[in-house]
């Protein structure tokens, strides 16, 4: 038994491996924590749905979350994806139909098994979060609430793809990930002689997703399926939704709180893009036991209070020198009845020449050509608490923007929510973008990025369409700056950066850009939060208690680089990173898995049609004698009118080259 935090935890069984089968005669592998009595006495199952690989990738974080929970009285079953880990078939694509038809299908076995009392549940963070959401969409009847971490409900505004209309380098980055992991075997030991057929046929399944989504610049109907903002009245099960600061998700918080037509929590802390219970950076919460009494309200029908709560509670942090990590976010727990909260006084700020103010002046050109380097201060998006994870010193790029500076301010001055800044410009080329950062700036001058926001100037409110700019001509447009909660210290100031390129977050405009803004007729919106002495009577978070995990032996220690070179003579900027996953010995199963993705981002100032991004990968699967190694490869290029995409994967076994493929596409640029 683990460290339960359960009144009454029931001995329960690891069930490593079961098939679970679909209508088409397709066997999911599924693994499960079940009370030893269930049979006796049925629970609810809580589903966790992963392209992951239960058997090793989410191996010790499936055995830190699950057990507690099911000594709480829950069967928590984890299963792999079609075509992924131990399951059956192939795979195509992330979030695709037929992985939705499979949660419903999985759901309504799970519902009618003896051991089951009918009522099931989903949770997942990042991919979980979002099929989560899209299983909900189609109402199986069994579905009566989820947990969505880390996730969103527009898969093209707000995942790793495209960001207000532009390109974003997680596109690439994200792809290499899944190319080098779709092509990895299954398990012998669980799946017998069919691995080798298995294996084969996802080797010729395979391709770079990045492919698919490069083809889709807008937002299309690629896009929305999928993305469950399309109608929100088709989910009707219970929702608690959840994420952190530090998450590239966090928008999603509370446009499903204020979304959404059904019971719904919002929940946003400090952290990354990692599970609450071992959130970082701090302060962590016993998010287990919060998700327990969720499920005890919805899938067992006891009142625990937890809708009796705010709507949406959130981390309002505390202003801080920027760093490139946090080990604790010093702040305070906020809490809003209803969201939007009619309590929040929307402060606007006149952008005049470098200045902040209350008042307008006169209507003043003002011009940026920032250079095609800006952006280099910025975190990571979609991180896990590594190094780098934060964004430097601003002032760095702000010598490439536009900066509107406030006085210090006099008191301690706290937001919540999704500032927006309108800017009244033209652009001096028909393809351009504009990058804005909202900044905390001490005394000293050093200045803390709070967040940022992007807008594709080509499709400012349709992202479906893309229109052309006339150079020269003005027009208005509303850049939204990403969701938070921040607290600006009394004598800082806040600050307004406003640029024409972010590298290498977003791929460059194809011609080096101009924006001039109209000082006087620019402004920020600010949600100032007045203080609250209800913020006081929230109830404290239980610390964690988590499971037991696994032993391992690392053969490898993983470890996260990221440098930034810079060639005198040619002007060629490179941000290379270096993500190791280690390499790590799973001792009760004698399996060792592990990978090591790099990835080179680079341009040359002037010169935007030099951006280049490429990623390498290697892939790591050795069990029984058997080794496995997946290379993989892509490079993106481009010219005025279209992108060059490149990839290369090859398998080895035992040394052995086994398979290869390559691909050369090209694709017309559409207003990136």
């Amino acid at each position: 038994m683990t460290n339960s935090f359960a009144a009454n935890p029931r001995a329960i069984q690891e069930i490593e491996h079961f098939w679970i089968p679909m209508p088409d005669g397709t066997r999911l592998a599924a693994k499960m924590w079940i009370p030893i009595d269930a049979e006796d006495e049925p629970v609810p199952a809580v589903l966790e749905f992963l392209p992951y690989r239960k058997r090793d990738g989410t191996r010790g974080r499936d055995r830190t979350n699950h057990p507690p929970v099911a000594e709480a009285g829950y069967a928590c079953v984890r299963v792999d994806i079609r075509g992924t880990g131990d399951s059956e078939g192939v795979y195509h694509d992330e979030y695709t139909p037929q992985e939705q038809q499979d949660g419903c299908d999985i759901i309504g076995w799970l519902a009618e098994q003896s051991w089951c009392n009918g009522s099931v549940g989903i949770i997942g963070i990042s991919w979980g979060g979002f099929n989560g959401l899209q299983i909900a969409a189609h109402r199986p009847p069994a579905l009566k609430a989820i947990v969505s971490i880390g996730s969103t409900d527009d898969r093209y505004a707000t995942d790793v793809h495209y960001y207000g209309g532009s390109l974003i380098k997680d596109n690439i980055d994200w792809s290499a990930v899944m190319f080098g992991y779709n092509a990895l075997p299954p398990d012998a030991e669980l799946v017998g002689d069919s691995w080798r057929p298995m294996w084969e046929a996802r080797l010729e399944a395979n391709v770079p997703w990045a492919l698919e989504w490069l083809r889709h610049q807008r937002r299309d109907d690629y896009w929305r399926q999928g993305s469950v903002c399309e109608d929100f009245s088709k989910i009707t099960c219970a929702v608690y939704a959840v994420s952190g600061w530090g998450d590239n998700y966090n928008e999603a918080v509370p446009r499903l709180v204020s979304g959404l037509n059904t019971p719904v929590k919002g929940l946003s802390g400090p952290w990354c893009h990692q599970y609450p219970n071992k959130g970082f950076p701090g302060p962590a919460i016993g998010f287990l036991q919060e998700t327990v009494r969720w499920w005890d309200h919805w899938l067992k029908g006891i009142d625990t209070g937890v809708m009796e709560e705010p709507a949406w509670r959130a981390w309002i942090q505390d202003s801080q020198p920027p760093q490139t990590i946090y080990e604790e976010r010093p702040g305070h727990w906020a809490g809003a009845q209803s969201w939007p909260d009619p309590a929040i006084d929307w402060q606007h700020w006149i952008m005049n020449p470098g200045r902040l103010e209350q008042t307008a002046g006169d209507a003043v050109p003002m011009s940026v050509k920032s250079l095609q380097t800006t952006g280099m201060t910025q975190a990571q998006l979609c991180h896990h608490g590594e190094a780098g994870s934060f964004s430097t010193d601003q002032r760095e790029d702000d010598a490439g923007s536009l900066v509107f500076l406030s006085d210090p301010l006099p008191e301690k001055t706290e937001i919540l929510g999704a500032p927006m800044v309108e800017l009244t410009l033209s652009s001096d080329r028909p393809t351009a973008f504009v990058a804005v950062r909202l900044n905390d700036v001490a005394p000293n001058g050093t200045a803390t990025r709070v967040h940022h926001g992007v807008l594709n100037l080509t499709r400012p409110t349709d992202r479906a369409t893309t229109t052309p700019l006339t150079p020269g001509k003005p027009l208005t447009v509303r850049v939204e700056i990403d969701d938070i909660g921040h607290a600006f210290a009394k004598g800082n100031r806040i600050a307004v950066s406003v640029s024409s390129t972010y590298w290498p977050l977003v791929w460059p405009s194809p011609e080096p850009v101009t924006l001039t803004l109209v000082g006087g007729q620019c402004h920020l919106e600010l949600p100032v939060r007045p203080a609250t002495s209800a913020d006081n009577d929230l109830h404290d978070f239980d610390a964690p208690v988590n499971g037991p995990g696994e032993d391992v032996t690392a053969i490898r220690e993983a470890d996260t680089k990221r440098t930034i070179t810079r060639d005198t003579a040619t002007g060629l900027v490179t941000e290379y990173i270096e993500f190791d996953d280690g390499l790590t010995c799973h001792d009760e199963i004698s399996l060792t898995e592990g990978a090591l993705g790099k990835s080179w981002h680079s341009v040359r100032e002037g010169d935007p049609l030099s951006a280049e991004s490429r990623t390498e990968r290697v892939d790591v699967w050795q069990k029984d004698g058997l080794e496995i190694e997946i290379h993989t490869t892509q490079r993106l290029t481009c010219d005025l009118t279209d992108f060059f995409f490149e990839a290369r994967c090859e398998a080895f076994e035992n040394g052995k080259s086994v398979f290869s493929r390559e691909w050369t596409e090209t694709i017309p640029r559409d207003g990136n």
